[in-house]
């Protein structure tokens, strides 16, 4: 008989891009969009471990394998918005490391998103430029 593994989800958002993410108990194997994660994100450096920060607070890195699937905006983006899941779904797994997750400003949305072009204008606040005669 198969035992049953418990899976926890996480939603984020930033800009546009929408992260979900599934944590299950496992060797620590993270998984974007059903590649691994060094091809997913091969071109960053140290940029990539800011989705490991909440995983590492409470050292927990080798304990879950995470599936992440993630669409729209940019590299950045992606990546906070995935945080921002991991750390939405930890606080599903226990409690108690909400307090220190809101403490680092895991748990903070950036809401910030670009704002819309406007009839008349080039961008969303810049006008053509003004004659007088």
């Amino acid at each position: 008989m198969l035992e049953k593994k418990e899976i926890y989800t996480g939603l984020g958002k930033r800009k546009t891009a929408v992260a979900k993410v599934f944590l299950q108990e496992g060797k620590g194997n993270i998984q974007v969009n059903n590649l691994p994660f060094n091809v997913a994100f091969h071109s960053l450096k140290e940029e990539k471990e800011i989705i490991k920060n909440p995983l590492i607070l409470f050292n927990l890195t080798e304990n879950y394998d995470i599936d992440i699937k993630v669409k729209g905006g940019g590299i950045n983006a992606q990546l906070e918005a995935i945080q921002l899941a991991i750390s939405k779904a930890l606080c599903l797994i226990d409690a108690n490391y909400r307090p220190q997750l809101h403490q680092k400003l895991f748990l903070r949305r950036d809401s910030r998103i670009k704002e819309s072009r406007k009839y008349g204008l080039k961008k969303a606040r810049k006008a053509p430029q003004y004659s007088k005669r």
